[in-house]
């Protein structure tokens, strides 16, 4: 963890969200949450397929796309190869203008979401596994919308706070990324999802709070370091896209 980050988590303002959650969630506290709780995401089942299509518009250049640790260094402690690949659409208030340029459907379906603080495709290779680790923050909620998910379901799986999930084709897992939380993708094929996080529903004054980490999220020096890295990422993508020397997934 960065200086910068151990600040944030264990600032006063973060340990009182901690605190106040169960009283002032609007969604409860748990593990996992359902569709009825974030009614958007029925809205993202009712069109996957046209996510899908423009993913493997994306997918023919896995092999180009940025590692997870090459926008977000820190992530090298949980994913140090280069088997968890990413397309970024939008982070803390950064939009990845040409990315969504590229998917104008999927834009259209997260730009209105309530409370998008990320999004993007996440994609595992085969027998990628990530190990068991925390999110830092209670307010966000993580949502995944399964894409691409190889058979046997069984062996491509995530565990969250000591329940096991599979991921579907067209439906949504939604979950608190602070509980312990660890991914085995153990097939031959690759494992695709888009990958949001969402500002978690609270009531006042513990919405302003959650809202106020957001910000301070946005202008940190990682916020900072994450951008730079995905603008440096789109100069080299777009040279061997004009160039079409890009490998496409064999």
């Amino acid at each position: 963890m960065t200086d910068w980050v151990r600040v944030i988590v264990k600032s006063p303002v973060v340990q009182k969200i901690e605190q106040m959650v169960p009283d002032y969630s609007l969604v409860g506290e748990s593990v996992f949450f359902s569709n009825d709780q974030f009614p958007w995401a029925n809205h993202l089942e009712a069109n996957w397929s046209v996510i899908r299509q423009e993913f493997e518009q994306v997918f023919q250049h896995v092999n180009a796309l940025p590692n997870f640790q090459d926008i977000m260094p820190r992530q090298k402690r949980i994913s140090p190869d280069d088997g968890w690949k990413t397309y970024y659409f939008y982070a803390f208030g950064f939009k990845a203008t040409k990315n969504c340029d590229r998917c104008p459907e999927t834009w259209k379906l997260l730009k209105d979401i309530p409370g998008l603080k990320v999004a993007f495709f996440s994609i595992l290779s085969p027998g990628k596994h990530i190990p068991e680790h925390c999110g830092k923050h209670k307010g966000l909620i993580r949502y995944h919308l399964g894409l691409m998910v190889p058979e046997p379901k069984e062996q491509c799986r995530i565990q969250v706070g000591g329940q096991m999930r599979h991921w579907e084709e067209g439906k949504s897992l939604i979950f608190d990324d602070t509980y312990p939380h660890a991914v085995w993708n153990d097939t031959d094929g690759y494992r695709a999802v888009l990958f949001l996080d969402i500002e978690r529903p609270f009531r006042f004054p513990l919405s302003w709070l959650n809202w106020t980490v957001s910000q301070i999220l946005s202008f940190s020096p990682l916020a900072k370091e994450a951008k730079a890295n995905y603008q440096r990422w789109e100069k080299e993508f777009e040279a061997l896209d004009s160039g079409n020397t890009i490998k496409s997934v064999e």
